[in-house]
């Protein structure tokens, strides 16, 4: 995982639910799993903020591969995936995407009056 794949996985999900823009109404959080032990880590900007996006700069050392001259993390080990958290749960992109759809349609004026009517 580093920039690069982020930027991709951002341009492959741009307009749904996977990105952070289009979810955060939600409550979606953005995070990363390591698949290698399940472990979640809410992502963070290098000094430990909470960051609104994907950003690898705050994970913790047992991930990082590798470093820029700078410090900056530029790598992390392959096991960590992009997601987002909900109600402590992690969903990957293409779960978020699926559930925000759902959310939007269940608040979209139709279903309102629906439950109105």
């Amino acid at each position: 995982m580093n920039h690069s794949i982020l930027a991709r996985e951002n341009a492959a999900f741009e307009g749904s639910g996977g990105v952070s823009a289009n979810n955060r109404s939600f409550g979606f959080r953005p995070a990363f799993r390591n698949n290698e032990n399940g472990c979640i880590y809410a992502s963070r900007f290098a000094d430990g903020r909470l960051a609104p996006i994907h950003m690898i700069d705050g994970l913790p050392d047992e991930l990082v591969i590798s470093r820029s001259a700078n410090g900056r993390v530029t790598s992390v080990k392959a096991s960590v995936q992009a997601g987002f958290t909900l109600n402590g749960d992690f969903y990957d992109r293409e779960q978020a995407a699926s559930l925000a759809i759902e959310r939007r349609r269940a608040h979209s004026p139709a279903s309102v009056r629906s439950l109105l009517a």
